[in-house]
């Protein structure tokens, strides 16, 4: 089994979906965590509740991740409690489906931009600046970075661009141990638009069908990779971008 003690980790966007499921498995091998929400703070402190449980320290940090300002204060708030950061998971996104490139708006496209390409671009820069040699940086990108859906042009275009971040700052810090991939999940069952039961009915019947395993990803598809990433195991694995899809051509 894979051990995290003494490590602390970070994973933004870690009230709900992904990020819990991170977060948790994290703690679960022994990393003390650093959790951050942008709005809920019930459900960010029941996340809390559960990794404390586990017997590892914690705190929750509420942050916008769209400002850069705020991701500073995530950065600094986590250094001054912990003293360290050795993992670091932007996890943090918002998705648009079902929108086609001849209706989304401005706002739209400049939410999504803010969230889910700026953030991960300044909460990357913030985690090469902090994180201890041998370190660990995760991105959680999507698999519409891969095979381009109908309807998601804002939502890809927002996650693919922070890929190209990834293969850059792994060539830069690779110098210090510290490895720099992305995570390219297929849709994910319980989380995000699909975190309730029957929502989206044609966009799923269509992935579906795009999938021989016949089922969408569950968030512990995404954490089993995240544990990879960030323990011993993937030590020499660096700027890689790997799909977790179940072979889905979708």
């Amino acid at each position: 089994m894979n051990s995290l003690k003494n490590k602390v980790a970070l994973v933004t966007g870690s009230g709900r979906g992904l990020g819990k499921a991170i977060a948790e498995r994290y703690a679960a091998l022994g990393a003390d965590i650093v959790l951050n929400y942008s709005r809920d703070k019930q459900a960010a402190d029941e996340v809390l509740s559960n990794v404390r449980a586990m017997g590892v320290q914690a705190i929750a940090v509420q942050a916008d991740i769209s400002r850069v300002s705020e991701i500073e204060k995530l950065f600094a708030t986590a250094l001054d409690t912990f003293g360290k950061l050795d993992i670091v998971v932007a996890n943090a996104g918002i998705e648009l489906v079902e929108t086609a490139v001849t209706d989304f708006t401005e706002e739209q496209f400049d939410r999504l931009f803010a969230i889910n390409t700026k953030g991960a671009y300044f909460t990357m820069q913030q985690a090469a600046r902090h994180i201890t040699d041998n370190g660990r940086i995760i991105y959680i990108a999507s698999s519409t970075t891969a095979y381009p859906v109908p309807g998601m042009a804002v939502y890809g275009g927002s996650k693919t661009t922070p890929r190209y971040m990834v293969d850059v700052l792994a060539k830069e810090i690779g110098h210090r141990g510290v490895t720099v991939n992305s995570i390219i999940p297929f849709a994910v069952d319980h989380s995000g638009i699909f975190v309730e039961p029957g929502s989206y009915p044609e966009l799923r019947k269509q992935l579906l069908d795009s999938c021989p395993m016949g089922r969408l990803a569950e968030v512990e598809d995404v954490a089993n990779i995240a544990e990879f990433f960030a323990s011993d195991l993937s030590s020499f694995v660096n700027g890689q971008h790997l799909l977790v899809n179940g072979g889905a051509t979708n």
